[in-house]
């Protein structure tokens, strides 16, 4: 199995948890301080970075999709009744996402050794 594979598995899991707390009840939804657009940008920054390093050859669709999924799961909130949608927090989902791509776009090019290791296959003996 590939490193890359466990990033895509990492990407697809941060997906699935940023979905559930922000579609979740407001008090299971857990809370690092009193600084929530910092959550919500590191956790987007953390989803773009894991999406961008996992499907490098993709980053137009990662970014694509990171827009998507902030904009929708910030639409779905609108059928909550405990929950609310603004557009202040879909811009610092945007932002928070688009600096993580960026940051793995950046990586990739000024580390290229990153990209041997990820897609290099494990010896089997």
């Amino acid at each position: 199995m590939t490193f890359r594979r466990v990033l895509r598995a990492l990407a697809w899991f941060t997906l699935a948890f940023i979905t559930y707390v922000t579609l979740s009840a407001i008090e299971l939804r857990p809370r690092m301080g009193d600084a929530v657009h910092l959550e919500r940008f590191g956790a987007f920054a953390l989803l773009g970075f894991l999406f961008a390093a996992a499907y490098p050859k993709r980053i137009g669709i990662v970014l694509l999709l990171t827009v998507m999924i902030a904009v929708g799961l910030e639409f779905f909130q609108l059928l909550s009744p405990d929950r609310h949608a603004r557009l202040g927090d879909a811009l610092v989902k945007i932002g928070g996402g688009v600096c993580g791509i960026a940051a793995s776009w950046l990586a990739a090019r000024l580390l290229p050794g990153l990209t041997v290791f990820l897609d290099r296959k494990r010896r089997t003996r």
